[in-house]
Formats: structure tokens, C-alpha cells, sequence
């Protein structure tokens, strides 16, 4: 499935907030969008649903934190968990997709750019959810 020209969201999923980014419709250049408390199921994916439908994405990637030797751990499954609701609230596809390291690639760009990570949290998620959302659209482009 190719959804390399039309515009996406992606999804950052953690304990307490929730990074969103959105590509451009061209799906080439990919922006931090915002950063939602979590409140849990199925708050978060109706929100999330909506705002996908507000932006005009045409799906919704989210990050899947895969262990580092590719096994799926209590996170890997609690972010399935979330798409199975995410699906039940839109008619856009939902797609996961491994976001290893993501997190830690946000905060190295934030320090880059003179930010401190530790102090700028809700920045961290929704640049790791922008890293997702390129690592995906840069999957398609290879495949």
C-alpha cells in the first residue's frame, strides 16, 4: 500500500502524552503537529480520529516500539492494543510502524536546534512522531 502522495499522520503513542505530525499532501516534507495528553481508550483514539479527519490525512501512521532485537515486548502490544480501537473510530487505514530509536533521534535534533529535550517533552513526541511519519514515507519511496 503506497501512500506516498497524499498527506498522512503519524502517531507517537506514550504513557502520558500522545505526539502527532502531519505530512504535506505531496507526502514530502513531514511537521511536528501537536502533543496530547494521553486520557486512555477511547478518548485518545476519537481525538486522534478527528483530528486526522480536521487535517484531511488520508491515514494514520503510528509508531510501533518494536525491542531493539525486533521482538515485541508490553509496549509493541499495548500500542497494537491502541490501533485495534484507532480502527474502530475511522474508516482511515491505520498502519504501524516500527519507531525504534525515534525518541532518542527527536531529542538529539532538539538539542541540535538549542533545546533542552528534558525541559520540552511534548516537543520530543510530536518531532518523534514527525521521525515516523518519515521513516514511512521513505519505506514506500524504496519499495
Amino acid at each position: 500500500m503506497n501512500h506516498g502522495k497524499q498527506r498522512l499522520m503519524g502517531v507517537d503513542i506514550g504513557e502520558v502524552r500522545i505526539g502527532l505530525a502531519l505530512s504535506d499532501p505531496t507526502g514530502t516534507l513531514c511537521t511536528p503537529l501537536k502533543t496530547l495528553v494521553a486520557k486512555g481508550v477511547p478518548h485518545d483514539q476519537e481525538l486522534i480520529a478527528k483530528l486526522a479527519a480536521d487535517y484531511e490525512a488520508q491515514a494514520i501512521i503510528v509508531g510501533l516500539p518494536v525491542n531493539m532485537d525486533g521482538s515485541f515486548g508490553p509496549a509493541a502490544r499495548k500500542a497494537q492494543a491502541f490501533c485495534r480501537v484507532l480502527r474502530t473510530v475511522t474508516d482511515l487505514d491505520v498502519i504501524t510502524y516500527d519507531e525504534r530509536l525515534t525518541s532518542h533521534q527527536a531529542e538529539g535534533q532538539l538539542r541540535a536546534a538549542g533545546i533542552k529535550p528534558s525541559r520540552n517533552k511534548s516537543q520530543v513526541d510530536s518531532a518523534a512522531a514527525a521521525l515516523i511519519l518519515e521513516s514511512y514515507l521513505a519505506s514506500q519511496t524504496d519499495s
